[in-house]
């Protein structure tokens, strides 16, 4: 750690580390890192990207997984800003963007709020990265004009309202941190008459944990049991998913399910 009698002036830089491969994050993003005498982390936050930091700098996990909430988003805050005003700048690095389920905004509002400068990187959010990985476009002319991004569980524990609207439209729907909550956003899909929408379940995308499940609203639930998927893990719901190089099977095998 830096030596406190010759620190540097306090900042703050967020940074977006992108979706899990760590050669996915930004040259920027880099750069702070490299530059930082304290980085704070995330869980989602790959530990080869922790190699690029420098030694002499301190890292602090801060992360919080499904069940396991160490440091609330206020002990975060006041850990960067801790950090910054005694030992200069602070990288505090998210997985994904620090401004799609992040809570980006609300440490930018608390170094603010404190009169610490603060600077954005932002990163390729999962929600488009991931599925782009999986040659699977959120948007592609003919079939989808426009995608929604949604926290598949909201602050309370319940499944965002904005599903119901979501699945009345003809939009690609990526749903983020909805694994637990599958079997409810199914229902919805098939009260809205979507029972053939194609879906995909992407485990740990981008990484060398990284499991792709396709099947059909109506297929999807048993799909994913079937291969186990594990969180974190995004779904994808839409025609999109039928441009995947490998959905030509799963047509098959839903037509024979159906009966067609």
């Amino acid at each position: 750690m830096n030596d406190i009698t010759n620190k540097r002036e306090p900042r703050i830089t967020l940074v977006g580390a992108g979706p899990g491969d760590p050669e996915l994050i930004t040259l920027k993003g880099l750069k702070a890192l490299q530059d930082a005498d304290v980085v704070l982390y995330d869980a989602l936050v790959g530990d080869e990207l922790l190699d690029f930091i420098r030694p002499t700098a301190t890292k602090v996990y801060v992360g919080k997984r499904s069940g396991d909430h160490s440091y609330s988003q206020d002990a975060v805050n006041r850990l960067m800003v801790d950090y910054a005003l005694n030992y200069g700048h602070v990288v505090r690095l998210k997985g994904g963007d620090s401004f799609v389920f992040g809570r980006g905004y609300e440490e930018l509002e608390f170094a603010a709020s404190k009169h610490i400068p603060i600077a954005i990187v932002p990163g390729i959010s999962s929600s488009i990265g991931v599925p782009g990985l999986q040659q699977i476009p959120v948007t592609h002319r003919g079939v989808s004009e426009s995608f929604w991004v949604i926290t598949g569980t909201t602050s309370a524990g319940e499944v965002s309202k904005d599903v119901y609207q979501a699945a009345q439209t003809n939009a690609t729907i990526v749903v983020l941190m909805g694994l637990k909550k599958l079997a409810e956003i199914v229902d919805i899909f098939k009260s809205a008459g979507k029972g053939s929408l194609p879906v995909a379940i992407i485990q740990k995308g981008s990484t060398q944990e990284e499991k792709l499940v396709l099947g059909h609203v109506d297929t999807i639930i048993e799909k994913s049991q079937k291969e186990t998927v594990t969180a974190p893990a995004l779904l994808v719901f839409g025609d999109v998913v039928s441009l995947h190089p490998s959905y030509k099977s799963i047509v098959k095998e839903y037509a024979s399910i159906i009966g067609e």
